[in-house]
């Protein structure tokens, strides 16, 4: 796999949903990646720590130039716990647990995001404004509600399927109401 390539098409990636998800400076972005279905073969099999260190790095530096925060969310082994900054954690209040993620636990995104992180910690549950989902790794649950399905042009990184989500605030009222979009 041609690194200069793979950084390219994940930063299209990341672009088209950024320019759909409209957050703001502050705002969280989650990422959801499985290095295994990168390489296309069966998720959680075969993590691959030079992949993970390739996602991570490539959408930490596409967000940070935005002001926006990056939570890796890990695998099903940690309870699809996440990383993020201390200070992200601690403005959301959101609660910080104890573990240090691996490759067999936790995956290569999340221990990429403890070497590129400048204070990293882990936390169970957040509430983002967008995120992508490299792999099929169920993201939604840290999305906060209205989400909305984005397509990237390309479906793949690699092996992988990817899929994205935005948020909305949500439509309240009833026949009377009116809304801006």
């Amino acid at each position: 796999m041609d690194k200069a390539s793979f950084v390219a098409d994940l930063t299209q990636m990341t672009t088209e949903v950024l320019a759909e998800a409209n957050l703001k400076a502050g705002n969280t972005f989650v990422l959801g990646c499985s290095t295994s279905e990168i390489l296309g073969k069966k998720i959680g099999k075969f993590p691959s720590q030079e992949i993970g260190e390739w996602v991570v790095e490539t959408l930490k530096n596409s967000l940070d130039q935005q002001g926006l925060n990056l939570a890796v969310q890990g695998c099903e082994h940690l309870n699809r716990a996440l990383v993020v900054e201390r200070a992200v954690a601690e403005k959301n209040n959101w609660e910080i647990v104890e573990v240090l993620p691996s490759l067999t636990a936790g995956g290569a995104c999340s221990v990429a995001a403890f070497k590129y992180f400048d204070d990293p910690v882990e936390v169970e549950a957040i509430v983002a404004q967008a995120g992508i989902d490299i792999g099929d790794t169920a993201i939604g649950m840290h999305v906060k509600h209205v989400q909305v399905p984005v397509r990237p042009t390309k479906k793949e990184l690699g092996g992988a399927h990817v899929t994205a989500l935005r948020s909305r605030p949500k439509y309240v009222g009833g026949p009377r109401a009116n809304y801006r979009v």
